[in-house]
């Protein structure tokens, strides 16, 4: 997840959330989370027109437990600080998946 850029607190999220914005909840115990790592990197440098953000769930629960992030590899899509889109479920998910997911987004 090195091309993600990583937010540890709610003013960074705020900020963030203002522009085109991917964030991606996961953790670092989650397989499904270790899976996502195989092709994250390729997904931001195929979606440049998405800035892409990382959360790690066990460090801020409270703002995923308000958003209801209840599985992880997770997705919330913003632009100019509103959600547009969000593919949050527990599912392990591909590369094509994501990329489908966000190609869906208007």
């Amino acid at each position: 997840m090195d091309n993600l850029i990583k937010i540890t607190n709610l003013e960074d999220y705020n900020k963030a959330i203002l522009g085109q914005s991917m964030i991606v909840f996961s953790t670092t115990w989650c397989p499904d989370c270790h899976f996502l790592k195989t092709f994250i990197n390729e997904l931001v440098d195929e979606n440049k027109e998405w800035t892409f953000y990382y959360i790690d769930r066990d460090e801020m629960v409270d703002l995923c437990i308000d958003l209801e992030i209840l599985g992880i590899p997770s997705f919330i899509a913003y632009k100019d600080g509103i959600e547009v889109s969000r593919l949050v479920n527990k599912l392990r998910k591909t590369k094509s998946e994501i990329q489908y997911f966000i190609d869906s987004i208007e």
